[in-house]
């Protein structure tokens, strides 16, 4: 299996995971504002950007991406990819040292006792859609990440750019994320994944909403969270002062 990545830097290892539909340039600009002291590692997911896509589930993506993962890794997740490193972090805990959380939410969907999520028919809409065209379902998706926040379409412009620079999702990956998002339900797991974690959200978010993410650090036993005012899901690319300052003030932690 061939996962593209771009190296850069050299010191702690430090790995970056984006959501869905995206590809690694998204973090470009929070990879660069870091400087050489960390050995950074952008991926793309399976079948996005210049990654290939080898068929079968999400699960066996994310297998794919934990294979690059260098022991004690400290993981920077957005979105779906934030799903996946929360499994990567129960599977993989020598790995996975520490974790950054962004836009993240252990269940997509409302259910029962979870006020945090999407109704499924939103979901299941989306996945309905991807199967005629799946251009404009990722467009939309691109629109709702946005809205509500501070520089909107400055944020927006740069997302499409990463597409339009690095490559699009392969159809069949982006069935796959969706399908991932639809069956899992990571809430029984949090308590056991003891890892360091920031957990970082838009107070505007509309995708995952922050009380997903003061719920999800809520149940980890060594996480805190922080929301940027007048953010929505991408939070490093509309707020990337406050943002890189949260983050390096956790990375110089103990």
């Amino acid at each position: 299996m061939s996962l593209h990545g771009e190296r850069s830097g050299s010191g702690p290892p430090l790995a970056f995971w984006h959501g869905w539909g995206l590809n690694l340039r998204v973090f470009d600009g929070l990879r660069g504002a870091l400087g050489p002291g960390f050995r950074t590692e952008a991926t793309d997911l399976p079948g996005h950007g210049l990654s290939q896509w080898r068929g079968g589930s999400a699960d066996t993506a994310l297998a794919d991406l934990v294979a690059t993962l260098a022991p004690g890794t400290t993981l920077v997740a957005w979105s779906l990819g934030a799903q996946f490193a929360l499994r990567a972090a129960a599977l993989a805990p020598g790995r996975v040292a520490r974790l950054v959380l962004v836009g993240a939410t252990p269940r997509f969907t409302l259910a029962p006792g979870w006020n945090h999520g999407v109704p499924e028919s939103v979901l299941a809409a989306m996945q309905s859609r991807l199967a005629t065209d799946y251009r404009g379902t990722v467009s939309d998706f691109l629109e709702l990440q946005v809205r509500g926040s501070r520089d909107a379409a400055q944020v927006a412009n740069t997302l499409r750019a990463a597409l339009l620079r690095h490559g699009e999702a392969q159809p069949a990956a982006l069935v796959a994320g969706l399908d991932w998002l639809a069956a899992h339900d990571l809430r029984a797991a949090l308590p056991a994944i003891a890892q360091p974690t920031l957990v970082l959200a838009g107070s505007y978010d509309r995708v995952t909403p922050p009380g997903a993410g003061a719920a999800l650090a809520a149940a980890m036993p060594n996480a805190r969270f922080h929301a940027c005012a007048r953010a929505a899901h991408a939070p490093f690319l509309s707020h990337p002062t406050e943002f890189l300052a949260t983050l390096r003030e956790f990375l110089a932690a103990p």
